[in-house]
């Protein structure tokens, strides 16, 4: 990367960085659905993992922010996005619409508050209907998004409670 284009995507980063700060909590969060957890950050990570294989779906990452902003000098507390997803359900998917294997696999955040409380947030079926799939071509009828929601809240209720 050229020093002008490094300087460009820093910029950028920090115009989005101070942009998201400034927006309102209700703005940040709309199609999301955050569910306080029981459990420290790395054992919610692991009860969600568990859950997701029981299902029959798979794990495919965590992406941990926290340590890529320490691999930097920076500090952020913990938060680890977790990629999952049923290939058996994904694939047909995207060999209709290539594009949708931007936005696939799903995922879920575990984060730690400014409290020390650990918090999972996802999507609703809803959000992941209209914003996801949507863009892509695709309809998810209501049943649809209603088993949607109720799935991936189930995961997200046994990492938590």
């Amino acid at each position: 990367m050229t020093n002008a284009l490094s300087r460009r995507a820093a910029g950028l980063a920090a115009t989005v960085a101070v942009t998201l700060a400034a927006m309102p909590a209700g703005a940040q969060e709309a199609g999301l659905v955050t569910r306080p957890s029981a459990h420290p950050v790395r054992a919610t990570l692991d009860r969600f993992a568990a859950a997701v294989r029981e299902a029959g779906w798979v794990v495919f990452a965590e992406i941990d922010h926290a340590a890529a902003a320490q691999a930097v000098g920076m500090t952020l507390a913990p938060r680890t996005v977790v990629l999952f997803g049923n290939p058996r359900a994904g694939t047909p998917g995207m060999a209709a619409n290539p594009t949708l294997a931007i936005d696939l696999p799903m995922r879920v955040l575990v984060w730690q508050d400014g409290d020390g409380r650990t918090q999972v947030t996802r999507s609703t079926g809803e959000d992941l209907a209209t914003r996801v799939f949507a863009r892509h071509g695709m309809t998810v009828p209501p049943e649809g998004r209603r088993m949607t929601e109720a799935f991936i809240e189930g995961l997200v209720r046994k990492a938590a409670e």
